[in-house]
């Protein structure tokens, strides 16, 4: 029995799951939807275009290859997020270096960056210097639940680990953010 495509306003497991039944105008929806986020997410955590788009096309390699793994009614988001947060993973322990986090803002996201009052400029600034200070898994969880706005538990599934987990390790994060921001401000150091 054939069934319709999903529509535009498809759901992304509606899109999940025309995918798996052989609709490649699935695939390329998800794509569309997902490949910008997933981009932001991996800039964020590479600041590097050129791997981060790398390590998008690497995720959707890996979501077609395991398409058939993919649990129906499942949600497809954390599925997706944790294959690409994963690869992120591969690749720093590939390179046997600790991550490099550049001190400066990437304007080229964020173009209106120019128009930005001086002083919003500076605030963002040192929450960016004092974000990159943070433990990589601290700041993974603050990315995700502050920026992407993840819930606590969506977080965990993308993390791979407990919910209280992710809950001790953002309050940590938050704690010692606003700990370096007021000696920051301050100008302790």
């Amino acid at each position: 029995m054939a069934t319709s495509p999903p529509g535009p306003k498809a759901t992304d497991e509606e899109l999940m799951d025309a995918y798996i039944d052989g609709d490649d105008a699935a695939f390329r929806a998800l794509f569309e939807r997902y490949g910008p986020i997933l981009l932001r997410l991996t800039r964020r955590h590479l600041r590097n275009d050129e791997l981060a788009e790398e390590i998008v096309q690497q995720t959707f390699f890996r979501l077609h290859g395991a398409r058939n793994d993919f649990r129906r009614g499942s949600k497809l988001r954390p599925w997706v997020m944790t294959i690409a947060m994963n690869l992120v993973r591969e690749h720093w322990r590939r390179t046997k270096r600790r991550k490099m986090t550049s001190l400066e803002v990437d304007t080229r996201a964020a173009p209106e960056a120019d128009f930005m009052p001086l002083e919003l400029r500076q605030r963002s600034e040192l929450l960016h210097v004092a974000l990159a200070r943070l433990p990589t898994s601290q700041r993974e969880v603050v990315e995700l639940h502050w920026f992407q706005e993840r819930p606590y538990a969506e977080v965990a599934q993308i993390v791979g680990t407990s919910e209280g987990a992710v809950r001790v390790r953002a309050h940590r994060a938050y704690t010692t953010l606003k700990q370096l921001l007021a000696s920051e401000i301050r100008g302790d150091e």
